[in-house]
């Protein structure tokens, strides 16, 4: 029979140890291990049940067989209903799939997938699963994204043996679950959201979207520093992690995977929320370029790559004499430790005596870069704030920049030329490295290419 057995569980990153400890081995985490109690497993003589109804008896659910062997289907992804969407998976949700989307509270998680379940519901059967909304306050929210309603599925529980027996009864194609820390079993004596019942039922969830092939999307909640709730095993079960992300003052909402099983994870995905729900933006580079000062020191725009998709950036930044012992330093959107040793670079070269000035350093529009082709336009809105001079009118600046104050290649020039060109941009600052991958590229007459092997180099064509 079963036995109950007790554990403590790290609510931060799910190191399972048989005592309480006041430091958590696996994280480091100082007093956050919670006491929970599970049952196990009966032993294989006494037969084995589980949540889907199977015997687990089947020899042939655990035969050998070659991959060779195997027959796909070749079914074709489902789509989200919104490209945007569709582009962070990599083309759609995959039969099968589980997938998590995590936020902040009121990003807007709710709000895209009612949105995505509404217009999968006109092509597929759906089931929209809620543990923290009634049904009256689901179609409210139908009614205010102008959702079609009448081919949405819904089930407003917290019972987990109950949203299991609807999937498999009702078999949809895709299912929202909203969210996996409001479910529970009771084959578990915790509390809902604990890392024992999390962990238990994402497991259930994951073996039904295996076996009867039914995509389903899984809401997680976040903790203070922006992970998702739960044990960290969490994200390595499930096939694919979205984070969605934005500034509540903003109406701009990013969409990012940090995993995915079935597609790339450098995609971006650009949402606007509207009183009618997130609209996709198509032209992200307009959208961010939007209100954008011109001819001002300290402005500089450069193009950074998310995925496939170029994207056109502005970058401030901002120097004051400082009035304290050690200067301030503060980036935003930017690595803060990278945007401080560019400006070793530049001191180290040019003594342009940056350790007595607080710099300020700012990408505009809540966009985060991670690439390092933004160096070179982070060092020219350093020295165009410095000197008080805006730089060359409509000019785009891109390239790596080394502790020797050489500028180095970046990838896929060409593309970030031409969504510069597109945007009515005609005069470049590049790597000199990039001279050659360019020459098959076809510009405009009036487009100018200035290329710099050395930040000296850069500077001398950065104002006019």
């Amino acid at each position: 029979m079963a036995k109950i057995k007790t554990s403590f569980f790290c609510s931060d990153c799910g190191h399972e140890s048989s005592g309480w400890l006041g430091r958590c081995p696996g994280c480091g985490a100082w007093n956050t291990f919670v006491e929970s109690r599970k049952i196990t497993r009966p032993s294989p003589g006494e037969g084995r049940g589980s949540w889907t109804g199977d015997s687990g008896s089947d020899p042939t659910s655990s035969t050998v067989v070659r991959l060779a062997d195997v027959i796909t289907t070749g079914s074709q992804r489902i789509s989200s209903g919104l490209p945007e969407l569709d582009r962070v998976l990599g083309g759609g949700f995959v039969p099968g799939a589980l997938v998590l989307i995590g936020g902040d509270p009121g990003i807007g998680k709710s709000t895209l997938l009612m949105q995505s379940i509404g217009k999968c519901a006109l092509r597929y059967k759906t089931l929209y699963v809620s543990g923290e909304e009634s049904p009256q306050q689901l179609k409210m929210r139908a009614d205010r994204l102008e959702v079609a309603a009448e081919h949405i599925n819904l089930l407003a529980v917290t019972d987990f043996e109950a949203v299991a027996q609807a999937l498999v009864s009702e078999q949809p194609a895709v299912a929202v679950i909203d969210s996996i820390q409001t479910l529970y079993s009771d084959h578990l004596s915790s509390a809902p959201g604990s890392v024992s019942q999390v962990r238990e039922v994402t497991a259930g969830l994951l073996k039904i979207a295996k076996k009867h092939q039914i995509t389903i999307v899984l809401v997680g909640h976040v903790t203070k520093d922006g992970a998702i709730a739960g044990p960290r095993v969490l994200e390595h079960m499930v096939d694919t992690v979205l984070y969605f992300e934005g500034e509540r003052q903003q109406n701009y909402r990013m969409l990012r995977a940090v995993k995915n099983r079935f597609g790339a994870t450098d995609e971006l995905g650009l949402f606007e929320m509207s009183d009618r729900g997130l609209q996709p933006v198509e032209n992200a580079s307009k959208a961010f370029l939007e209100g954008r000062p011109i001819q001002v020191p300290g402005s500089v725009v450069t193009a950074c790559l998310e995925g496939t998709r170029p994207l056109l950036v502005e970058i401030q930044a901002l120097l004051n004499p400082s009035a304290y012992g050690s200067p301030q330093r503060m980036a935003q959107g930017l690595d803060r430790n990278r945007s401080i040793m560019l400006m070793a670079v530049l001191d180290k070269h040019f003594q342009f005596g940056l350790n007595n000035m607080d710099a300020y350093i700012n990408v505009v529009g809540g966009l985060r870069l991670n690439e390092t082709a933004a160096d070179l336009a982070v060092i020219c809105a350093v020295a165009s704030s410095l000197k008080n001079r805006p730089v060359r009118k409509q000019t785009l600046i891109f390239g790596e920049v080394g502790l020797s104050g050489e500028i180095r290649s970046v990838s896929q020039a060409d593309r970030r030329i031409q969504e510069a060109v597109r945007m009515g941009f005609d005069t470049f600052i590049l790597p000199g490295s990039v001279r050659k991958s360019l020459e098959k590229t076809v510009l405009q007459d009036q487009c100018e290419l200035y290329f710099a092997d050395r930040i000296s180099e850069a500077l001398d064509m950065l104002f006019e």
